[in-house]
C-alpha cells in the first residue's frame, strides 16, 4: 500500500511539474534574440553546436529540485504529507535520472 501511495505521488509530481512547464513556457523573445552574423548562416551544419536532448525532461527535473528545496525549508509540514511528498520527488527525480540515462 505504501508503495503504491510513493508511486503516485512520484506521478503526481511529475505531472504537476510538465503542468507548471507548459503554462509557463513563453515563446521566445525575438527583439531580445542576438543576431546571427552573416559568416556564421553559411557554415556547415556540422560546426553548429547540437540541440540538448530532452529539454522538457531538464525542465522538469529543475522544477522538481526547486520544490524540493521548497518542501525541504518551508515553515509547515503540509498537512503532514512533507515526508512522503519529499520521498515522491526524491523517486520522481530519480526515475528522470534513470531515463536520459538509457538515452544516450
Amino acid at each position: 500500500m505504501k508503495v503504491r501511495i510513493v508511486s503516485l505521488l512520484a506521478v503526481a509530481s511529475l505531472i504537476l511539474a510538465f503542468a507548471f512547464l507548459a503554462s509557463t513556457h513563453a515563446a521566445p523573445n525575438k527583439a531580445n534574440a542576438p543576431a546571427v552574423p552573416a559568416a556564421n548562416a553559411a557554415a556547415p551544419a556540422a560546426a553548429t553546436p547540437a540541440a540538448e536532448q530532452h529539454p522538457e525532461i531538464h525542465e522538469a527535473l529543475a522544477a522538481l529540485h526547486r520544490a524540493k528545496d521548497h518542501i525541504e525549508h518551508a515553515a509547515h509540514d503540509f498537512g503532514g504529507h512533507r515526508v512522503e511528498a519529499l520521498k515522491a520527488t526524491d523517486e520522481a527525480i530519480h526515475q528522470l535520472d534513470i531515463c536520459l540515462k538509457y538515452d544516450k
